[in-house]
């Protein structure tokens, strides 16, 4: 799997279909228990988180590391890179392209819809790839995406490391407070989904007060199984320290934990 495209409906408008750059795909090195998929950053690739997840003490599970398509990106005055949706303004009051946001999660979950019956499913990034997942987790747990449209697939865990939630303004906090209160069934996924979200404290590009309301909006919304992690002096990027975090909640979360072979 290399290259791929997706159109999603948005009502009576189609979107064009989008082009992704090359899949990487890291096997487990034991029994395949669980599927992740891992979205980079603006501008970067899939191949360098590949690189990494693969020395993770997480022989269980399967990564799937795709590339976001290149697009022009508003916040770097049009510049074309790889970019999971167009971002503007990283601050509260920033616009939200939610139709790049719904397109990329429906990527992410055909990505996961072919992974045999039994595999527990996870979705995971860094920064804007955090921003992907982290929406898509809020889709899974309304069933929905933002066009309405119906979310396919169950996911078992989320993570977000140096990233934040979109649609998270003040408008749309109480748009997704009233879709998750209105349907038992949201507040049920909610409630039982488990969140990783890890922010530095030294972060200069999405900064730590975006990191940490994300997290509190999340919990006021319902998702009730969220660990919000910062760390004293990181900036924007990733550490040892940081990753093993991750290996444990991961392993802990998707009931790995003693399961080598």
């Amino acid at each position: 799997m290399s290259y791929g495209s997706t159109s999603l409906a948005s009502g009576s408008r189609v979107r064009r279909s989008v082009e992704y750059g090359r899949t990487y795909v890291v096997r487990p090195k034991g029994r395949h228990m669980a599927t992740i998929v891992w979205l980079h950053g603006l501008g970067d690739n899939g191949s360098s988180w590949s690189q990494l997840l693969e020395t993770l003490p997480l022989p269980n599970i399967k990564w799937i590391c795709p590339t976001a398509p290149t697009r022009p990106v508003a916040m770097l005055g049009g510049f074309p890179c790889t970019a999971w949706f167009d971002v503007g303004d990283l601050s509260e009051d920033g616009p939200d392209d939610v139709e790049g946001l719904d397109t990329s999660a429906a990527h992410v979950a055909n990505l996961l819809s072919t992974e045999p019956a039994g595999i527990k499913l996870g979705i995971g990034g860094f920064s804007m790839g955090a921003a992907t997942a982290l929406y898509s987790a809020t889709c899974c747990a309304h069933g929905k995406y933002g066009n309405t449209n119906p979310y396919p697939i169950y996911i078992s865990v989320a993570v977000g490391l140096s990233g934040w939630l979109p649609c998270s303004r003040q408008v749309n906090f109480q748009s997704l407070k009233s879709k998750m209160e209105g349907s038992y069934e949201a507040v049920r996924r909610a409630a039982s989904l488990p969140l990783l979200l890890c922010h530095g404290r030294g972060d200069d590009v999405v900064v730590y007060k975006h990191g940490e309301k994300s997290a509190q909006i999340l919990n006021s919304t319902g998702f009730r199984n969220l660990t919000f992690k910062p760390y004293n002096g990181l900036g924007h990027y990733t550490v040892p320290g940081e990753m093993e975090d991750v290996s444990k909640w991961l392993s802990a979360r998707l009931g790995l934990d003693g399961s080598h072979s």
